[in-house]
């Protein structure tokens, strides 16, 4: 089911998939995503986290409703506006209390916010590749990311910028091992002009992203990612987080100073990761066994748990 709120002065997208009835998790993912998270019977184009969300999945959309939105852009949008956002979405749906709320990348961010907000309003968060504020390098790229777009919109040539700020944000969410084992180091030969393999897989994603996305949606949510800030002990709802092993956007230090100083239960889970800070999309065989297995635990409100349908094979260091 697909509805619309109203919040400010924007109309923001949300859908919600599953049985009448079951029990709700939210899904939030990075500043690419929308609120079409899995196919479904009303829309059966692929969603942005197919992998994980769907019949027989990870977040199982036989046995949860998944509810998400899309996110909310103005020219200085912080992650409690769009934790705001989301406690109007579930107004609208008529979901008291959601079952758990998943966020990864940005959505992890506003997840965390949402748990300072709206704490009564979820049972469970489980955090992916977020933490409690910016880590600064990861701040220092954004910020010339968005020097790119502006620069591009002072030379009348705003897409160029978009595209280019996207190819280099696409440097930082893998590794340097991933790059290697997938592009040669020796430029295309059949090129006039000096082109390697992996610029032309950069300024493709680039172009990609351009279609889909504006400069100005692009410039405010990656301004709001550097904006985020909370105070851990803050958040008192029961957590999980993941750390990716090899994410240079969101080291695993902080990560563990998230989960030390959290207001609530935490339990911390390192995963092995090549992808680094995309392990969420691109790693679905690593993080869905997690997401599976903390599901599967959460009591629902008639005080049962819900069926389980595996083990977790996870490797994991609790707090």
């Amino acid at each position: 089911m697909k509805f619309t709120i109203a919040f400010g002065t924007e109309t923001l997208n949300c859908e919600i998939v599953g049985p009448k009835g079951a029990p709700v998790v939210a899904a939030l993912g990075g500043i690419s995503a929308d609120c079409h998270v899995t196919s479904s019977q009303d829309d059966p184009t692929p969603g942005w986290w197919e992998s994980v969300v769907g019949s027989g999945k990870a977040v199982d959309t036989w046995r949860f409703r998944v509810l998400s939105m899309d996110y909310a852009v103005r020219p200085v949008v912080s992650t409690k506006d769009q934790a705001d956002a989301l406690a109007l979405a579930l107004d609208v749906a008529g979901v008291n209390r959601l079952h758990a709320l998943v966020g990864a990348s940005y959505g992890g961010m506003v997840a965390l916010a949402f748990g300072v907000s709206h704490s009564a309003r979820t049972e469970r968060l489980i955090v992916i590749g977020a933490a409690h504020e910016s880590d600064p390098m990861a701040t220092a790229l954004r910020a010339l990311q968005r020097r790119v777009i502006e620069l591009g919109r002072a030379t009348d040539r705003t897409r160029e910028g978009v595209i280019l700020a996207r190819a280099l944000a696409m440097t930082t969410y893998g590794t340097a091992a991933e790059l290697a084992d997938r592009f040669p180091a020796t430029p295309h030969e059949e090129t006039p002009d000096v082109v390697f393999p992996v610029e032309d897989y950069l300024l493709k994603a680039g172009e990609r992203f351009a279609t889909r996305c504006s400069a100005e949606r692009y410039v405010a949510l990656s301004l709001s990612l550097d904006l985020h800030r909370i105070q851990p002990e803050d958040v008192t709802v029961p957590t999980t987080v993941i750390a990716l092993l090899g994410d240079r956007i969101v080291p695993r230090s902080q990560v563990r100073e998230l989960a030390r100083r959290l207001g609530a239960p935490c339990e911390v889970v390192e995963l092995l990761s090549r992808s680094g800070h995309d392990a969420f999309l691109k790693e679905p065989q690593a993080i869905a066994p997690v997401l599976e297995r903390v599901l599967n635990s959460l009591r629902v409100s008639r005080g049962r748990r819900v069926p389980r349908r595996g083990e977790s094979r996870a490797r994991e260091v609790t707090s």
